[in-house]
């Protein structure tokens, strides 16, 4: 016998332990009602509701949880209103739209949108603005913007200016509220502050040395229009990219530079050669006039001692004058014979003077190691050369016999 078949064999449709019961019975759909009813209860009684209460007690439990269910949701939405601001932002807070306050960094709670809205502003971010000019990145050359860049100079010469201005966020409500486009405020001004400080320039002084002082006005001007305008914005620096003539007269303006350049360059030869010469000159004059006092006060002296001895002598003079004037004449002969090589010796008790010819014997001496020298050399060479040491051989032999001749 099967496992679902009766004891008596026949089949029990209601019989809950065969899982082939009521397939052959047509089963309706169940009621909306029982539905609702059925879920009302499985929520009553998660919620503390019974399943078997009555019906106030039912429709209590219901209330009960659906209350729950709201806290839940608006406990929920009240943690939406958590936020971070982080070093360096500003948390600016709007209450339907319109402003309330601003938080520094830190974690702050708000009323949860669409009460309250927060937006963060980075105030110590550097942000730049090239105004005449684009960079599309470090690797590219800088291009020129000419509705930007060209511009009129005082002297009616037309320039081509390009600027790098940087900026960063001074006030975050007024950088959000006060004006509705700050960026774009920001780069109009730079140009009408621009405009006007080149205006009032000549394209030289554009150019060369007056590119500190153009950006320093500039810079002035820009923040002062920020400020009247309470954009929020404190403008860092102002770097002036390039500044020269448009490209159509570049070439010929660069023939002017170079002119300019070579003539300056003349002035500083100039003036380093006369800087050179000048104090070479002053000092070799000076030289010459302390050259000539000192050979002044030279002269003076010797002819004040030169008057000074003979005065002492002609005392000495008049004391004795044969002895002075003995003394007079050998002191003379001494000065004119000391340079001469001629020695006399006077013999005592005799008339005879022995003459002594030292220049000649000196001069003699010279010439024979002269001679010993000369030779020498000849001998050397002998050495070197038989044929040539033979002829001469023979031609001292000859002046030899000549010698001979002679005597």
């Amino acid at each position: 016998m099967a496992w679902n078949e009766p004891g008596n064999g026949k089949k029990d449709p209601k019989d809950p332990k065969d899982p082939w019961s009521g397939r052959d019975q047509d089963k309706s759909p169940p009621d909306l009602d029982e539905v609702i009813r059925s879920m009302q209860e499985k929520i009553g009684g998660i919620f503390g509701g019974g399943a078997g209460g009555s019906s106030g007690g039912s429709t209590g439990g219901s209330t009960k949880g659906v209350g729950v269910i709201i806290a839940v949701l608006l406990f929920l939405w009240c943690l939406t209103g958590i936020y971070k601001v982080d070093a360096g932002w500003r948390g600016v807070i709007t209450r339907f739209g319109a402003y309330t306050e601003t938080t520094m960094p830190g974690l702050h709670w708000h009323l949860p949108t669409p009460i309250e809205a927060v937006t963060k502003v980075n105030v110590e971010e550097q942000r730049f603005l090239e105004v005449g000019y684009r960079s599309g990145g470090r690797q590219q050359a800088l291009g020129s913007v000419p509705r930007e860049a060209l511009m009129l100079t005082e002297d009616e010469s037309i320039v081509d200016v390009r600027l790098a201005i940087q900026y960063q966020v001074k006030s975050a409500e007024d950088f959000l509220f006060n004006v509705l486009e700050p960026t774009a405020t920001l780069k109009q001004v730079t140009e009408s502050a621009e405009r006007g400080v080149v205006g009032q320039s000549k394209i030289n002084f554009v150019l060369t040395e007056g590119r500190t002082q153009i950006v320093g006005e500039i810079q002035s001007q820009i923040q002062k229009l920020m400020d009247n305008y309470g954009a929020g914005i404190q403008v860092t620096s102002v770097n002036l990219q390039d500044a020269q003539p448009p490209e159509e007269v570049q070439a010929s303006f660069e023939d002017a530079i170079k002119a300019r350049e070579d003539k300056q360059r003349y002035i500083r030869e100039a003036q380093a050669y006369s800087n050179d010469i000048i104090p070479k000159a002053r000092g070799a004059a000076a030289r010459r006039i302390l050259d000539a006092e000192g050979y002044m006060v030279k002269v003076v002296s010797e002819a004040e001692g030169e008057s000074a001895r003979f005065d002492a002598l002609l005392v000495e003079y008049k004391r004795a004058p044969e002895v002075t004037r003995k003394r007079l004449y050998l002191s003379a002969m001494e000065e004119v014979l000391r340079g001469t090589e001629t020695v006399i010796v006077d013999v005592k008790g005799g008339n005879n003077l022995l003459y002594l010819p030292l220049d000649k014997l000196g001069s003699r001496g010279r010439s024979d190691s002269h001679t010993t020298e000369k030779s020498k050399v000849r001998s050397n060479e002998d050495d070197f050369d038989p044929t040539r040491s033979q002829s001469t051989s023979n031609r001292g032999s000859s002046r030899g016999r000549d010698g001979r001749s002679r005597k």
